[in-house]
């Protein structure tokens, strides 16, 4: 939820979704479930000054089979709001089966793409088979990362007058290995980078898990 600069311009029309069902979907890990919490920043440093704010998310529901998660984000100590700012977004899970590492849309291009994924040490491994196609033919079952893209579909407590933007989206990494997660926002009218960092958070849990055939 960076500072607002201009609306964004119509996405293209091409999507970072694909059609290869029977391929293996991403493991569950419970890190990553209906009503987990994270804590932590997002540094929104421009030119003009440094500035991180405290965020918080939560997952709200996760549907494997489809590459859909969904969930809450909240923006502490905004300079521009009188309250806490709380988005709703929604997730894809890049599982070579419903979705490459290419976006093709919201104005961002494979090289876009690319540039983001690599700031991702993780990310090395996959790079060259990425460069050529997206990723369509990788095996992502059993990597200890997954990556995903965060789209922020409306704000929840706010008005669009609130002086923050969510014409952008997050490139998304998960690490299986401790339930940390880093992302780099994407806008073309944003500061370029700006890095989120969260934790995973003890407590309870409430949400939902999607499958195929039936809500559980």
């Amino acid at each position: 939820m960076p500072v607002r600069v201009v609306e964004s311009s119509t996405p293209s029309q091409e999507s970072g979704q694909d059609s290869h069902p029977g391929r293996p979907r991403p493991p569950f890990c419970s890190l990553l479930s209906p009503g987990r919490a994270f804590s932590g920043t997002q540094n929104v440093s421009s030119l003009q000054k440094d500035e991180a704010w405290k965020v918080n998310v939560r997952i709200q529901g996760v549907d494997l089979d489809h590459g859909y998660l969904c969930g809450t984000m909240e923006a502490l100590n905004v300079p521009l709001a009188d309250t806490p700012v709380v988005t709703f977004w929604e997730g894809e899970l890049v599982d070579g089966s419903n979705y490459t590492f290419f976006t093709g849309k919201w104005e961002a291009t494979p090289e876009d793409d690319i540039r983001h994924w690599s700031k991702f040490p993780s990310f090395a491994p996959l790079s060259s088979q990425v460069k050529s196609d997206g990723g369509k033919n990788m095996d992502l079952s059993n990597y200890p990362y997954i990556f995903m893209r965060w789209k922020e579909q409306y704000f929840v407590n706010v008005g669009i007058d609130c002086g923050l933007t969510i014409a952008g989206f997050y490139y998304v990494c998960f690490s299986f290995s401790d339930g940390s997660i880093n992302g780099f926002y994407y806008d073309p009218n944003s500061s370029p980078f700006q890095k989120l960092e969260l934790k995973c958070i003890p407590g309870g849990v409430a949400g939902y898990t999607f499958s195929s055939h039936q809500l559980l």
